[in-house]
């Protein structure tokens, strides 16, 4: 028999990047508020994503520049890599991030922080099984859903018979591995793949498409091929697997269909990045009404309100972009209308993202590829990074820049910019779309030298020589 219920204005469950800063807003707007985290305070981003893929990204490039000091007259001798140290790096900066995003929420007035394993029993009532084996039942009107996405596992035969690396075991590492197989041609199988590839690793990449990061245009994903063939990664396409097996302690067996018919590839470990799937197995969505799809993520409105009156579901669990900044935005659109009483929606918001390979690649608004399917006029231009004063003077020369503009009203649709500080001269891009600057402000604007974002001039000067597309 269930205990008295513990009443709330509202319940959240997940403390990621929507959760802990909407639970922070509606306390100190007067709501009294209980969090449920069943794992790490912080979510995916700060515990096994964001924060610290990139603090061990950052210790690769470090080993990449070490290695190309001769390049820039600097003897470095030869370059080790203790891993151990790198992963110790990694999890100290973890543990600070999550030590402040944790009392950030216990110092606020109006929260309530439940360490446990919440489940609804209708769309008013949420039970948590408590870490500490209480069971609490809380009871709000309001009800956020923030409980994230994992690692999702493709149906290979013999994948479970053999120690299969995802995105988060693999930071965990003590050793470089001798050779790294890695399965997924996507952001996070780029990332990784290059980053072991510069700690020491053989990298074999294996991609069922016909090309790398399959959202992106294919002059974009084929420039990244080269670039990480450069690198020494060997890049399989169109090859599917077909099973895996253990051989021996330190050799994995990955029978593959290549175009050339089938082959064999041997190595000392495997990363699987394939995808990812919804926490929401564990939540009994079902006794709420909440409708879920095919791989478990929660159908949401504009207004991210799921079809249960009154529940919603933010970030990843929603199956929108799985990108932190969105999940954050998706918390402001619950403020603005909850808190605030305007109105917000998700129509027409710009996504940006940086995939984190070197060069970076930065995105925003339309690809070629998107604008053309929509039947839109457009213009294109491109700008190599060799032809970049700032990228000449640091040796960065790799990739080039990419702008899409409507040919009737000069309006910029969208931006790929891969190189050096990708995801910074694209974030200059997405805010002239924001301010609805047409390309010719950007061609025409007078920027510091020597930087980066200079390059603009040129860029856009190549736009006006470029005849319309449709």
């Amino acid at each position: 028999m269930m205990t008295t219920r513990h009443e709330y204005n509202a319940i959240i469950i997940g403390t990621g990047q929507a959760g802990k800063p909407l639970a922070r807003t509606l306390a100190k707007a007067g709501w009294k508020v209980a969090i449920v985290e069943r794992d790490q305070v912080g979510g995916t981003c700060i515990n096994v994503g964001c924060t610290p893929t990139k603090s061990m990204v950052a210790s690769a490039r470090v080993a990449y520049l070490a290695r190309r000091g001769a390049d820039y007259g600097v003897n470095t001798g030869p370059v080790t890599i203790d891993l151990a140290q790198v992963r110790q790096r990694k999890r100290d900066i973890v543990a600070r991030f999550r030590r402040g995003n944790e009392r950030g929420l216990k110092r606020t007035e109006g929260i309530e922080l439940l360490l446990g394993e919440g489940r609804f029993v209708d769309s008013k009532t949420v039970e948590v099984s408590m870490n500490d084996g209480e069971m609490r039942p809380l009871t709000a009107d309001k009800i956020f859903i923030n409980t994230g996405a994992r690692p999702a596992r493709p149906a290979l035969p013999g994948l479970e018979d053999v120690p299969v690396l995802d995105s988060t075991s693999i930071m965990e590492l003590d050793r470089v591995p001798s050779h790294l197989l890695v399965l997924g041609g996507g952001y996070i199988g780029l990332e990784f793949g290059q980053m072991f590839r510069r700690f020491g690793s053989e990298v074999t990449i294996i991609q069922r498409g016909n090309q790398l990061l399959s959202r992106e245009d294919p002059d974009v994903a084929g420039e990244v091929a080269k670039i990480l063939r450069e690198d020494g990664i060997e890049v399989l396409l169109q090859t599917q697997a077909l099973q895996v097996e253990q051989l021996t302690d330190s050799q994995i067996q990955m029978g593959v269909q290549t175009p050339a018919g089938t082959s064999t590839l041997i190595g000392s470990h495997l990363l699987v990045a394939t995808g990812r799937q919804a926490n929401t197995e564990q939540l009994n969505l079902a006794a709420a009404g909440i409708n879920v799809d095919e791989r478990g993520f929660i159908p949401v409105n504009e207004r991210l309100e799921t079809n249960v009156p009154g529940i919603y579901a933010l970030g990843d669990v929603n199956g929108g972009p799985a990108f932190t900044h969105i999940s954050y935005d998706d918390y402001r659109i619950i403020r603005t209308n909850l808190v605030e009483n305007s109105q917000a929606t998700t129509r027409n918001r710009l996504t940006p993202y940086t995939v984190y390979i070197d060069p970076q690649l930065g995105r925003v608004g339309l690809s070629e590829t998107e604008a053309l399917e929509q039947g839109r006029n457009i213009r294109v231009a491109k700008l190599a990074m060799r032809n970049t004063a700032r990228a000449l003077e640091v040796d960065e020369t790799r990739g080039f820049m990419k702008a899409i503009v409507d040919a009737e009203t000069d309006q910029i649709l969208g931006a790929a910019v891969l190189g050096i500080e990708g995801g910074e001269i694209m974030s200059a891009l997405q805010i002239a779309m924001m301010g609805n600057l047409p390309y010719t402000t950007l061609r025409d604007g007078v920027f510091a030298h020597p930087t980066l974002v200079e390059s603009f001039n040129n860029l856009f000067t190549v736009m006006d020589r470029q005849k319309p597309k449709k």
